[in-house]
């Protein structure tokens, strides 16, 4: 299966992405765009927290609740973007003009890759581990680790974004992280002119 961008990890930073990738299916730059995410969420952090300052959220509101909410807000307002399940990455190599990402169970083909995974160790995905170093913006007692990015951008066609990127665990910065590489994405789909995507009444 072919993809123009598709998303490795479907925490806080990785389903942002997807949703302001989703919420572009109508710009004539994006609209036969194939995006997917690949939505592995059992190591995500968010699976044990409780947010109680996070504007938007009511308090108390549970991490594990914002993993489901947000896999059907996606499928219900942008179901052009692909949800897939219960498949771990196990590479990602340079491939044609793009890269060939493939699971325990499958082989995808993606112009884009976004890696919005966590910053634990170990980080298993192979043809990324030249990319590893130390965590610049976590406690080095806590041994994590981060890709070498320049603002989110790897090289060519490769990003990350969320704690992988070299973000704090916060929920907020995670998910602007990945706000910003969707727009960086879209604004490489219009031709280097920059795009933001909102929704008005």
């Amino acid at each position: 299966m072919n993809f123009d961008a598709l998303i490795i990890g479907g925490g806080v930073s990785g389903l942002q992405c997807a949703l302001v990738l989703g919420s572009a299916k109508n710009k004539p730059f994006a609209i036969n765009k194939k995006v997917g995410i690949v939505m592995h969420q059992r190591t995500s952090h968010l699976q044990n927290a409780l947010f109680n300052n996070v504007l938007g959220l009511s308090p108390k509101t549970l991490g594990a609740s914002i993993l489901n909410e947000g896999k059907e807000q996606l499928s219900t307002l942008y179901p052009n973007v692909l949800q897939i399940e219960d498949e771990k990455v196990l590479s990602v190599d340079s491939f044609k003009e793009g890269y060939k990402v493939v699971t325990n169970k499958n082989t995808y083909s993606s112009k884009v890759v976004i890696i919005a995974l966590n910053y634990s160790k170990p980080f298993t995905i192979e043809g990324l581990d030249r990319f590893i170093e130390p965590h610049k913006k976590a406690n080095p007692e806590k041994d994590r680790v981060q890709l070498k990015n320049t603002d989110h951008f790897i090289k060519k066609g490769l990003y990350c974004c969320g704690t992988i990127a070299g973000c704090r665990s916060q929920f907020a910065i995670a998910a602007g992280s990945g706000a910003a590489v969707a727009t960086d994405i879209l604004t490489l789909w219009n031709n280097g002119n920059h795009v933001k995507i909102h929704d008005k009444i």
